[in-house]
């Protein structure tokens, strides 16, 4: 064998190239999507690693042998030897293996990547190399075919830099894809203990399940690359029996750390999983506090149940860090999944990431990342809870993540002492501020803040908490305030005229507002059986709409408008709130709806990424600050004036009209 051949190899570059040409060459030459295409090479890389293992010396093609294959002949003997070694790997690794798996590749295909292969050692090469090697492959050709279960590097480097894991500490990702997270705390080890054991860090602490066979076999390849020895990831559905999934990886009592982000939005159907986790039964409220009824839910989203299963798998006082959608940290739908959370573990940290985290990856989900610390006993209540919010991702968020560099005042790509360019992301400034509360150091700035136990409410997220939206509401406490809801009805009740399928009716939409002059200025013309299913209620004169859904609602183009007499009767979509009886001069409530202390509150209480809304326990909580009598019927003064004015000015154009007539 050429020594030479050999020792170019332990560069990752060059391995890294002859991956990328067998890649290729598959692709080309197979017809196979890029998604199998990965999937075979996985699969030959499994194979060329037993034969290593088991010194069996059956992975070679001689030159006659490839000579006959590009002779376009069938090379029964390489056939023979190679599928042999499968059937073994199959029994070697039998839980990310079925026993009807096949290679999938042509003779031609696989006789190229047997040459290719042959002459390098993939468990005697530098570990630097062949990993590094088979993570920038990976990063080339895994996202194309598997995004749904790519976790952006910078966000699993962040949580474990959050988690600051120790050599002793078993670490599991229940739902560990391709393993980022996994080899993200390996090499966290690794850079902070020089003396550590690779060896041992993959085979007793570092643990994945994934319920996908063929990416939790990249998860494998990836630490068997690593280590060279035993790896626990094991192909298993994570929501399936709790003692089961301890006893398979002999961890009886949990585990230090869990690291993952779960599927997002996947209904788990089954009555018997549903069953066994309080958070696949319904919860009833009463006097603010939650119990679980005896009634199961007919459908749970899979992340909920991934929740429970991940506090399930710590020891008591492990720790834990998830990637959830925003939807399970404001959704007053799941204030009981929150309420569960509170009462099973403290809350660590919260960290708010921007819309554009995972578009490269496939998604515009909006997350947020949560760290807890398993706290059964849920006697502490007396503590901080750290908020975080990232604004720079250090990528665009585009298809490719195109990344984004620091630059100078005069445009310049900034470099470190190494020349490379610093990319610009604030998950540093974050990791670094939660280092110092970590310590004790009170944390009060626009990123970065903390709040007491005692404070938090039944909303986790960043916006509800932040300090402007705190400061608003310690002004507020300053002067006289009353809630909306007991100053006025708020009318949710549908009209009865959509009972008469065949009568006509105005119909008003967000967009029928003139948001500047409070003014309905438009209304269409419908029969009830033509209308939208969001035409709900009927308004009248002297009532106030106000909008609680949509992208305006909460900023300067909020939908705001007095109801006047020429659209009495009318039906508005549920996109509005009907105010009605009010207790305090109406003009001047009309006035405070379009204050910026209004507007703030309702930004704040937005929940929902796709259609933003407010929901009618907040909007009934809104706070209307009331100043004295004097200046409410200044106020109030005025906002009349300005409508009869608006009034005379029609008045005016219509004679105009009449003239010409």
């Amino acid at each position: 064998m050429n020594s030479l051949f050999d020792l170019q190899l332990s560069k990752e570059d060059n391995l890294l190239k002859k991956f990328e040409e067998i890649h290729d060459y598959i692709y080309a030459n197979d017809g196979l999507s890029p998604q199998q295409t990965l999937e075979e090479f996985i699969k030959i890389l499994f194979i060329k690693i037993l034969d290593e293992n088991e010194n069996i010396n059956k992975f070679t093609i001689s030159a006659d042998e490839w000579n006959v294959l590009k002779a376009g002949k069938i090379n029964i003997g390489l056939n023979e030897r190679i599928s042999g070694l499968f059937e073994q790997t199959k029994k070697a690794y039998i839980d990310i293996f079925d026993n009807d798996d096949r290679i999938k590749l042509s003779p031609i295909a696989l006789g190229y990547t047997v040459n290719k292969l042959q002459s390098i050692s993939l468990l005697n090469s530098s570990q630097d190399a062949k990993g590094l090697a088979f993570q920038k492959f990976l990063s080339h050709h895994e996202k194309e075919g598997r995004g749904q279960f790519f976790t952006p590097e910078p966000v699993i480097d962040f949580c474990v830099e959050m988690m600051q894991p120790k050599p002793n500490e078993t670490i599991i990702d229940p739902a560990c894809g391709s393993g980022g997270f996994l080899m993200s705390a390996l090499k966290y080890l690794q850079k902070n203990n020089s003396n550590l054991n690779t060896f041992k860090s993959v085979s007793t602490h570092l643990y994945g399940f994934d319920i996908n066979k063929s990416i939790a076999r990249i998860a494998k390849m990836k630490l068997l690359l690593e280590s060279n020895g035993k790896t626990n990831i094991i192909c298993t559905n994570s929501l399936e029996d709790l003692d089961s999934l301890k006893l398979s990886v002999s961890k009886n009592d949990g585990f230090d750390i869990v690291l993952t982000n779960p599927p997002f939005g996947a209904k788990i159907t089954n009555t018997s999983t549903l069953s066994k986790f309080d958070l696949g039964y319904k919860w009833t409220n009463h006097n603010k506090e939650f119990y679980k009824t005896k009634s199961v839910y007919p459908n749970q989203n899979a992340e909920i149940l991934f929740i429970e299963r991940c506090i399930q798998l710590l020891k008591e006082g492990g720790r834990m860090a998830i990637v959830l959608p925003n939807g399970n940290f404001e959704n007053p739908s799941l204030e009981y999944l929150r309420y569960y959370i509170k009462l099973k573990a403290k809350i660590l940290a919260i960290v708010n990431l921007p819309q554009e985290t995972f578009i490269p990856y496939g998604t515009g989900v909006k997350t947020s990342l949560l760290f807890l610390e398993k706290d059964s006993p849920n006697k502490i209540r007396e503590y901080p809870i750290f908020f975080g919010r990232v604004k720079k991702l250090g990528y665009q968020g585009n298809k490719n993540g195109t990344p984004i560099y620091q630059k100078d005042k005069y445009g310049q790509t900034i470099k470190d002492s190494s020349g490379s360019p610093i990319l610009d992301e604030d998950f540093n400034v974050i990791i670094n501020d939660y280092k110092s509360f970590q310590k004790g150091k009170q944390i009060e700035k626009e990123n970065s803040f903390s709040i007491n136990y005692n404070e938090l409410n039944g909303r986790f997220d960043f916006d509800f908490y932040s300090p402007e939206n705190r400061r608003m509401f310690s002004n507020l406490g300053n002067g006289k305030t009353v809630r909306l809801g007991d100053i006025c009805d708020i009318i949710k009740i549908k009209s009865r005229k959509l009972k008469d399928q065949n009568s006509t009716v105005e119909y008003i939409e967000l967009s029928d507002i003139n948001t500047h002059s409070y003014e309905i200025i438009n209304s269409t013309i419908y029969q009830v059986h033509e209308l939208p299913s969001r035409a709900s209620y009927e308004i009248q004169e002297g009532d106030i709409i106000t909008a609680i859904a949509g992208n305006s609602v909460g900023t300067r183009k909020h939908a705001t408008a007095l109801v006047t007499k020429e659209f009495e009767g009318s039906i508005c979509t549920n996109g509005f709130r009907v105010l009605r009886n009010f207790k305090i001069d109406s003009y001047y409530l009309l006035y405070f709806l379009k204050s910026d202390i209004f507007l703030k509150q309702m930004f704040m209480y937005r929940t929902g990424a796709a259609i933003p809304n407010v929901s009618d326990i907040d909007l009934a909580n809104t706070l209307i600050n009331l100043p004295d009598e004097k200046t409410i019927k200044e106020i109030s003064k005025k906002m009349n004036k300005a409508f009869d004015l608006r009034q005379e000015s029609r008045n005016q154009i219509e004679s105009i009209h009449l003239e010409l007539a």
